[in-house]
Parts: C-alpha cells; sequence; structure tokens
C-alpha cells in the first residue's frame, strides 16, 4: 500500500530515537525507592485493563500516550486497541480549515474539546481540489486534470493512489464522493462526469463511475444526455444510494435552478431513467451543499432572493424523506451576518449529528448540532488572513485510527 507505515511512528516521529529515555515506572529497581509508598498504575494494570483504559482518552492524548514509555507506544501501536478505540468511544466529526493561497496545511477542530490542531495533509497539494469523505477515510482527486486520485487516512497518514477513472479529465464538471463500510473497512467512490455535448448548450452527457476497493477497478455504470441540465460537483452516497445536485442550463424560473437525481448503486439504469428520479429543491437555492448524516441524505442550501434569486438571503437545512424534503432549520440573522450576499458565499459538510458551515471569506466556524438543533461558533481558528482576495475553505471527517485505504 502506497504511504503504508506504523501510524504511531508517523505520528510520533521516530520512536526508535528516545523512548529508551522514557522508562517506565515499572522497569524501575526497587534502589532509590524504599521510602516510598506510593504504587505505578503502570505496576499493577494488566495489559488488557490499560488497554481500555487508554481506549477512552481523545486521539491527541493516545498520541501523547505514545510518548510515554515503550509498553505504552505498543499497546497504542497494536490492532487490538485500534479496534477497542473504534469501538468504545464514538468520535465526533472534526472539521479541517485551510486557505486557498497556502499548501493544503491547516487546522483540524475537535467540536468536544473545543480546540483546533495543526494537521499536514497528505497527497492534496491545493486546496480547490475535489474533496469527498466517509467513516475516516477521505478521497481527494485533482481539479485541474483529474489524473491524480488518492484515499487516505488524515490522522494516520497512511494513503493509496487509485487508477484514473475513464474519460475523466475530458469532463467539463465533476462530483466526487465516497461511501466506506465501518465493518469490512472497504469503500466504493463515485464520480459523476459532465461534458456539454458538442454544438449544443442545452445538452449535455452525464457518466457515473464506480470504484471498488476489493477489485481495484472501475465500472462506467451508467450513461445518459440530460437536456437543459447538467451536473455539478455535489454529490454524497446513503445507504447505497447516489444522490447529486444538476443545474438548469435554460432560462427557466428561478425555484427551477436546482434539481437533485438520485441512483442505486446496487442496480443499472438504462438510458433516460436518471431524468425520472428528479426532486425538485425545497426553494429558490443559490447553491446547495449535500452530505450524509446517519445515512440521511441532508441539504444545506443558501436561500435566494424572490427578485434575485443570485442574493443569498439566509441558509436553510433540509433533510430528504422519501421524496419529500422536511426543513430542519434556517440560520439565525445574527450567525448569518458576514456570510456575505452573493450565491457561493460559504462551504458546508457535515456527519453525524454535526454540520459545519464556514465563509469563504473569514476563517469563521459555525457548528449546528442536529440533536439539539443547537447554533454554536467554533473556538477561533489560528489560520489567519494575509491577503484581501485570499479564501478558506475545508471539509468535516471522522478522527478514526483503524481504518487504512
Amino acid at each position: 500500500m502506497e504511504g503504508e507505515s506504523s501510524w504511531i511512528s508517523d505520528c510520533f516521529g521516530d520512536t526508535g530515537r528516545g523512548i529508551g529515555q522514557f522508562d517506565s515506572f515499572s522497569e524501575l529497581t526497587d534502589e532509590g525507592n524504599k521510602d516510598l509508598d506510593v504504587v505505578s498504575v503502570d505496576l499493577i494494570l494488566p495489559d488488557d485493563l490499560l488497554e481500555r483504559i487508554l481506549a477512552y482518552l481523545p486521539i491527541p492524548s493516545i498520541f501523547r500516550a505514545g510518548s510515554v514509555c515503550k509498553r505504552w507506544h505498543e499497546i497504542v501501536s497494536s490492532r487490538r486497541f485500534l479496534w477497542n478505540f473504534a469501538r468504545v468511544l464514538s468520535q465526533k466529526p472534526w472539521y479541517f480549515m485551510f486557505t486557498s493561497s497556502d499548501e493544503p496545511a491547516g487546522y483540524a477542530y475537535d467540536s468536544i474539546l473545543r480546540k483546533w490542531y495543526g494537521i499536514d495533509l497528505p497527497c492534496i497539494k491545493t486546496s480547490n481540489w475535489f474533496i469527498a469523505s466517509s467513516c475516516g477515510l477521505v478521497c481527494f482527486m485533482d481539479n485541474d486534470s483529474r489524473s491524480e486520485l488518492y484515499v487516505c487516512n488524515p490522522i494516520t497518514k497512511c494513503y493509496r493512489r487509485l487508477a484514473e477513472p475513464p474519460g475523466l479529465k475530458f469532463s467539463d464538471y465533476s462530483a466526487l464522493s465516497i461511501s466506506a463500510s465501518r465493518t469490512s473497512h472497504g469503500y466504493s467512490i463515485t464520480v459523476v462526469k459532465s461534458k456539454q455535448v458538442p454544438g449544443n448548450f442545452f445538452q449535455w452527457d452525464l457518466s457515473i463511475h464506480t470504484y471498488d476497493s476489493e477489485s481495484r477497478t472501475w465500472v462506467t455504470s451508467c450513461t445518459e444526455v440530460l437536456t437543459g441540465w447538467r451536473g455539478g460537483d455535489e454529490s454524497v452516497i446513503c445507504n447505497g444510494v447516489l444522490y447529486f445536485l444538476i443545474y438548469s442550463t435554460g432560462g427557466g424560473a428561478p425555484e427551477n435552478r436546482h434539481g437533485l437525481i438520485t441512483y442505486n448503486l446496487s442496480g443499472r439504469s438504462s438510458h433516460g431513467f436518471l431524468i425520472r428520479s428528479f426532486i425538485p429543491v425545497p426553494c429558490s437555492l443559490t447553491c446547495g451543499r449535500l452530505m450524509n448524516l446517519k445515512e440521511k441524505l441532508v441539504m444545506v442550501g443558501g436561500i435566494g432572493k424572490p427578485d434575485r434569486a443570485d442574493i443569498i438571503k439566509g441558509i436553510g437545512i433540509w433533510v430528504l424523506n422519501g421524496r419529500v424534503w422536511d426543513e430542519v432549520a434556517r440560520m439565525p440573522h445574527k450567525f448569518f451576518q458576514g456570510f456575505g450576499e452573493f450565491d457561493d458565499v460559504f462551504a458546508s459538510s457535515g456527519t453525524d449529528d454535526l454540520i459545519y458551515i464556514q465563509s469563504y471569506g473569514a476563517p469563521a466556524l459555525l457548528v449546528f448540532y442536529m440533536n439539539q438543533r443547537q447554533w454554536r461558533w467554533s473556538q477561533k481558528c489560528p489560520v489567519t488572513k494575509r491577503f484581501p482576495l485570499q479564501l478558506f475553505t475545508g471539509f468535516c471527517f471522522e478522527p478514526r485510527l483503524d481504518i487504512a485505504p
């Protein structure tokens, strides 16, 4: 596997250098300790019990625990510990933020501890790459040539470069999505490719390409010509169903600028079936962001003004039930201030029960808690604005130690 190495070594550095400096208390001789009545926990706890205790630590503390002594290092590096860690504690998703002018190194926000951590991402070279995540894995695809495609775990730095999907570099628009299994750790990746039919602005060739991690092959499962609609860059997989937004190429009514297409990845569609699955968006939108929250499709959308569909007047959250959109919440005005007026003014992604919404113009990050229906600003991000036109972007991912591409 490309980039494969011990995650503990990658994160802690050269563990062979310095581990000897941290002898555990149990390895000390009794000399010099005869007058002490204190007994180290490390002396009395068996490995399996110590393993369970350490598994309840947050990820940053596990990194530090691995540097305490040789015994702890071996415990947190073991496969059994990784299994226990994934089983006993559900980690809330983190949000990684970086700027358009920097190399793709930035900060990840932990909503539980309300802290930011500096992380260097493997594989990705610029911040405008396509990004999708699922169950601890993140997929990166080159936005320009579309010839580079990687899957990685941003915590352990393990990664794999995938074969290029057929004909992708010749598409005008592409949407990337990934779905990983929590049990088998296998994953599938889809790319929705959209290309204008030569000489016809209203017709677009749309195709769906699927990658399977077990066979390591791409399959083109669907091709279709859409009239009056094209694909874009928003897609997500929920419960084996691919959802992606399509955009009007005609001069229709403002409420018909966007639409949603559904596609069952386990089946095969013949020509003409995609447009039959069309679901209208709940209202006139300036933009829409799709995400999977506990296998339910959720959309965060910019709500357009009735007389100016390209001007945003608010941000709403909807969940799809069957073919009906149920409104979950609208961002209160006190939070909405500062997001700007025109259509593409925010990035948004989420998983589990958290939705992150970030302004492109500033490093402000707003968190929406689905279960409590609460809005809360994150702690201030260390990323700073250095240029007047500098943009900020980011993505949500699950911090996991037990999964690798």
